[in-house]
C-alpha cells in the first residue's frame, strides 16, 4: 500500500505536534513545513495528497501559498485545509476565493481534523 503524502504547513511547534499525531506513520508520509514560502517550495517539489495550511505565517501567508497553488495546473488537485484560529466570516470568503477545500478553526480539535481529512485520502 502506498503512503498518503501530507504536507504540514504552520509555524507552530506545538500545532505541528498535535496534527501529526492524528495520523499513523504507517500510512503516511508526513512533511513539515515552518513557513508560507517553505510550504509552497516542499509542495511543489513533493506534491503532498493533501496540505494542513496555517494562516497566520511568515513570509508567505497560508492564503497566499494556496492561491498560488491553487491556480497552477500542476497543484490545483491538491486538497488544501485551511487551519485558522482567524474566525472571520471575511476569512472563510477569502479562503474559498484562493480555493481552499476546506477550513477548520483552532484550536484543532483531533477528531474533527480526522474527520475532515478523511474524504480528502480516501
Amino acid at each position: 500500500m502506498n503512503k498518503k503524502r501530507i504536507l504540514i504547513v504552520d509555524d507552530e511547534q506545538t500545532n505541528i505536534a498535535l496534527i501529526k499525531s492524528v495520523f499513523s506513520e504507517e500510512l503516511h508520509d508526513i512533511k513539515i513545513a515552518h513557513d508560507g514560502e517553505e510550504g509552497l517550495n516542499l509542495a511543489r517539489e513533493e506534491v503532498p495528497d493533501l496540505i494542513l495550511l496555517d494562516v497566520m505565517m511568515p513570509k508567505l501567508d497560508g492564503f497566499k501559498v494556496c492561491g498560488l497553488l491553487k491556480a497552477d495546473k500542476r497543484y490545483a488537485q491538491i486538497p488544501i485545509i485551511i487551519l485558522s484560529s482567524r474566525a472571520g466570516a471575511d476569512d472563510i470568503e477569502i479562503s474559498k476565493s484562493v480555493g481552499a477545500d476546506f477550513y477548520m478553526l483552532k484550536p484543532i480539535d483531533k477528531k474533527k481534523l480526522s474527520e475532515a481529512v478523511e474524504p480528502f485520502l480516501n
